[in-house]
């Protein structure tokens, strides 16, 4: 009887084992996967951001293509058609458009 008893305990702890490795294992897939690449996109574009300067083309969150005129602290003017210019927060600018075709 006592032999069932410790063998029912046993058989627990090693689930509890099992279940605790199934956990981190399951953690450390979704890190790989999702929150690592996550990561390396967002140092990309903050990258992107703080190496801007005068001339480059750029399209914003919002779709709006413009080149930069001026760079201040965080804020970023736009001129998004002759003599039309926009102040943009620096966050707000998504990528550079210098390799796609012109129109």
């Amino acid at each position: 009887m006592t032999q069932i008893i410790f063998l029912q305990q046993a058989s627990q702890q090693g689930s509890a084992l099992s279940m605790f490795i199934f956990l981190l294992l399951l953690f450390v897939i979704m890190w790989l996967f999702m929150v690592r690449p996550q990561q390396k996109r967002q140092k990309e574009l903050k990258k992107f951001r703080d190496s801007l300067k005068e001339g480059d083309r750029v399209v914003t969150i919002g779709g709006i293509y413009g080149k930069v005129v001026q760079l201040k602290d965080h804020k970023v003017v736009l001129e998004v058609a002759p003599n039309v210019k926009i102040t943009f927060d620096k966050s707000s600018i998504l990528r550079d458009t210098s390799d796609l075709p012109q129109q």
